[in-house]
């Protein structure tokens, strides 16, 4: 029997990690699914493509500034 177990890992400061492929319900009924072997949820609510996390939770920095 195959191993069915749904891998979740938390990345402090960053997305939550969900072993793929995924279906997101929301509670108002919305459906959104993705077939990536990972997939970054946002945890933060920043994100412009949420509940996929796009990294805008990080700052933006031009190079030379740090």
């Amino acid at each position: 029997m195959a191993d069915e177990t749904t891998r979740i890992t938390m990345v402090t400061g960053g997305p939550i990690l969900v072993e793929g492929p995924v279906e997101i319900t929301f509670d108002d009924g919305r459906v959104v699914r993705s077939d990536r072997f990972v997939v970054a949820l946002c945890a933060c609510k920043r994100s412009r493509t949420y509940p996929f996390c796009d990294t805008s939770h990080r700052p933006k920095h031009r190079r030379g500034e740090s």
